[in-house]
């Protein structure tokens, strides 16, 4: 199997990427979309949760309150590490597990944080065989997620300032061989961009697929 790591900056247009890819038959385990599935309403990790740091993680529906979560570790490192140390497990296992049924030609794994992430355990970046960063300036990433999102300039600061600098991504990138598509232009000049990456990503995966 061939996997590629698909990662950027908030606002970069990620999502429009493995949108698109995944129109041509490629499965896109997303960690994003894993993660609110595990976190629905009555779901065990929820149960999980609410026994581990308390009500507060819920709203007055009983719905994981992402919001409510996202201003408390913001400002408290101790209630991340809570979370993080039961919500990461069961993320892993389920991102395993969505990649051990994928059978298309190549499968994206699309992980917001997938730099920030390469210290910790478990470290995604090593299930990767190719990576693709999303760029694009922090004046864009700011326009698309108030667009997206409604939120006003300090809360978006707060999550950018969650990820690592653009430039420490892109040297990143650099260093890894990552390719870097900038997505700062119209939707059909993105796909046109994506067509070109697709195929050499099908020639990457079936190269990959003789060794």
């Amino acid at each position: 199997m061939f996997i590629l790591g698909l990662t950027g900056g908030i606002g970069s247009g990620k999502s429009a990427v493995s949108d698109y890819l995944g129109k041509q038959g490629i499965t896109v385990v997303d960690a994003d979309i894993i993660a609110h599935r595990l976190t629905s309403d009555g779901s065990p990790l929820l149960i999980t949760l609410k026994k581990a740091l308390g009500d507060w993680v819920l709203d007055h529906h009983g719905r994981y309150d992402r919001a409510a979560v996202r201003a408390r570790v913001f400002s408290d490192a101790q209630t991340l590490d809570q979370l993080n140390a039961i919500i990461h497990p069961a993320i892993h296992q389920a991102i395993l597990d969505e990649l051990d049924c994928s059978r298309s030609a190549y499968t994206i794994l699309s992980v917001p944080l997938l730099f920030e992430g390469r210290h910790k355990s478990p470290n995604l970046l090593a299930l990767c065989d190719h990576v693709l960063v999303v760029d694009a300036s922090n004046k864009i990433q700011r326009q698309r997620v108030a667009k997206r999102d409604g939120h006003n300039p300090t809360q978006i600061q707060a999550i950018i300032d969650q990820q690592i600098s653009r430039e420490q991504r892109l040297d990143l990138a650099q260093k890894i061989g990552a390719d870097i598509l900038v997505n700062d232009k119209t939707l059909d000049e993105l796909h046109q961009t994506l067509d070109i990456l697709h195929q050499k990503y099908l020639a990457m995966a079936a190269q990959h697929g003789l060794k």
